[in-house]
Order: structure tokens, then sequence, then C-alpha cells
């Protein structure tokens, strides 16, 4: 079978629970979502019935804790790619009035360890990527970056989880965050690789709908800071250019508001840069983050789980402004009774096509 179709789904998700398979909960699913997006922290919400046949009775199925337990690895599988890696967190008890009861298992992935853990703590002489391997390694985690970027002098993590700090960091260098499986992917948003899917409107694309708005669109941004050393303020200012790279065939966010509206300039507030370089690269990031939401839908197509946070997605059928490549950044592998194994996803870009 070639990787496109073995990447598509049979119709019931499989779990696997300590490592080992567990055909009884795949027969026992009621309901599964297994949701992630571009800011890290992947989460697994599955229900499962709870009555019948345990250990030569009739009873609660799952109120043992032999197999669903706290801090238990649990994961899912769609055909034979695991969608979602984590630990159970919670489980919670239905007991509806007019049918059986149910059990549902609440599981994260492993960076609800960085999530749980708060620190103040300093930085010298590092660099975006060396913070991402240095947190990487407090919590036994490998990494994978391509952040490049100058060495900062100090940089100060203040009463913040590490997920938060992660985060800040990531926005600032302008890159995603995300977990596979004990691995950190921190990558910066250009390098986005296509993934070899396109998604047809009529066809395995099921529905969508998208949005082109100018509402939080900018022509350019400026960001302001102080250069202590040299006792003088410093500016730099992000333009159209900072996106152009990005902006295919089509035409960015950034142009069509300069073309229907004329110039709309802004500021980047909350930001100290010590000088010019840092401010430029603030002002880019922010200014390419707010034009790739420039174009925004979402989706609902049949199960793959190829669709995942970090890969790219051709979308067909949808006309010349809005058929093209788009980033994928936010998934949820949903499954339940009345409609079966779906993936639904949202897709972001900076431009939209020429009419």
């Amino acid at each position: 079978m070639d990787d496109a179709r073995s990447a598509i789904s049979s119709s019931r998700p499989g779990f696997d629970v300590g490592g080992q398979a567990e055909p009884r909960l795949d027969a026992a699913l009621i309901r599964l979502a297994c949701g992630e997006n571009e800011a890290g922290l992947s989460h697994c919400e599955a229900e499962f019935s709870n009555w019948g046949a345990h250990q030569g009775a009739t009873g609660f199925t799952w109120f043992d804790r032999t197999t669903i337990e706290f801090g238990r690895d649990f994961s899912v599988r769609i055909g034979a790619k695991t969608v979602f890696d984590g630990r159970v967190m919670a489980i919670e008890a239905r007991f509806p009035a007019l049918a059986p009861p149910t059990v549902v298992v609440h599981a994260e992935d492993r960076l609800q360890d960085l999530r749980m853990t708060r620190r103040t703590r300093a930085f010298e002489r590092a660099s975006d990527a060396d913070i991402v391997l240095a947190i990487a390694r407090d919590h036994g985690l490998t990494a994978q970056t391509d952040l490049a970027g100058p060495a900062c002098a100090i940089v100060t993590q203040i009463n913040q989880s590490d997920l938060a700090f992660l985060r800040l960091r990531a926005l600032h260098a302008d890159a995603d965050v995300w977990l596979e499986g004990k691995t950190l992917h921190v990558p910066q948003r250009a390098s986005r690789s296509d993934a070899g899917l396109e998604l047809v409107h009529g066809a395995r694309l099921r529905d969508f709908h998208v949005l082109a708005d100018l509402a939080h669109q900018r022509t350019a941004l400026v960001c302001g800071g102080w250069d202590v050393g040299a006792k003088t303020a410093v500016a730099a200012e992000a333009s159209e250019s900072a996106i152009a790279s990005e902006s295919g065939a089509g035409v960015s966010g950034p142009a069509v508001l300069k073309q229907a509206l004329g110039e709309r300039k802004d500021t980047v507030a909350h930001w100290t840069p010590l000088d010019e370089v840092a401010a430029r690269g603030i002002a880019e990031a922010h200014l390419r983050g707010m034009a790739r939401r420039f174009v925004r839908g979402r989706g609902v197509a049949d199960a793959d789980a190829r669709l995942h946070v970090g890969r790219r997605v051709k979308l067909s059928g949808l006309g010349p402004l809005f058929s093209g490549d788009y980033d994928v950044v936010e998934t949820c592998h949903r499954f339940d009774s009345a409609i079966g194994l779906r993936s639904e996803f949202v897709v972001e870009r900076p431009w939209i096509g020429r009419s």
C-alpha cells in the first residue's frame, strides 16, 4: 500500500495504553476528539462504554484502574499512524438518565510537563535555538529546531511556566511549537514543507468555509526600543516585503489593504528590543503573523493522519480566489456514532488569488 493510501484511516481509531494495543477500548469507543494547535499542547478526549461483562460478572468495565489510570501513556492511531501520544490526566464518569454509564479519558501530550513547571531564571549569551534545546533537556525531550538568530546578552524567564516562556520565544522567532512523541519541534514558520496532500472539494474535502478579512491587516509595523550601551532610541519598520516570499501567485493582505484603503501603519507594543536588529526581527515576525491570518478557513475532510500542525495542504475546487496551498494551524480528529471518523482542521495563508 502506498503512503497516500496508508495515511487514510480505517472506519474506527485504535488505542494503545502503556505501550500495548487495547482492542477492547477500540470496540467500546463512543466519541473521540484529538486536537492540536500551533501553540503546542495537544489534547485528547475519548468516551467509552462503561457497562458490560467484566471479570465474570456484569458491571462497570473500566473502574478497576488496570487499564485507564492517571499518568499512563495513552495514544490514538488512525490507520497505522499515531495522531495523539500523551498521558492520562483526568478520568470522568457519566451516568446519563436513559443510557448505560460511560467513562471519559482526558489526556494531554508531554508538553503538560512544561505547563506545570514555573520558573524565574536567566539565559546569558543564548540564542532562541539555545533556549529551546535547554528547555527540551530540562524535560527529557530531544529538540528539532531551525531557529536562526544572534545570541542575546540576557533573556529572562520571570514567574512563567516553561510552556508559556517557550511560546513567547516562538512568537518572537516566528516559529511554531508542537511535540511528536518525545521530540520537541520548534521550526520557523517559513520552513513548512508540503505534505503531498491535496483535498478536493466534493471529494475528500467534505466541507469548507473561508474568510479573507482586512480588519487585522496592516501595511507596516514599527517596533521601537532603547540601546542601553549607546544610550539611543532604536526603531525599525516591517512592510509588505516581509511576507513577499510567502505570497504565492496571489496578492498579500497588506497589499490588498493598501490598494483598498491606503496606508495603515501600526506599532508593536510591549516589546523592548535592545538594538535595531532585534527591533526589525520583532516587527517582521508580528507583521508576518498578522498577514498569515488574512485568509483563514475551517474544513472537514475524510480522516487523514497527515493533517496535523506544521504541514502544508493543497485545497482544490474552491475557485481562483481560494484554491491553492494553505498552512495547517489547528486540527481535531473526531469520531462519533452519528458521523463516524473525520478530520476537522483550520488553515491560513497571507494571500488571496487573482480573479
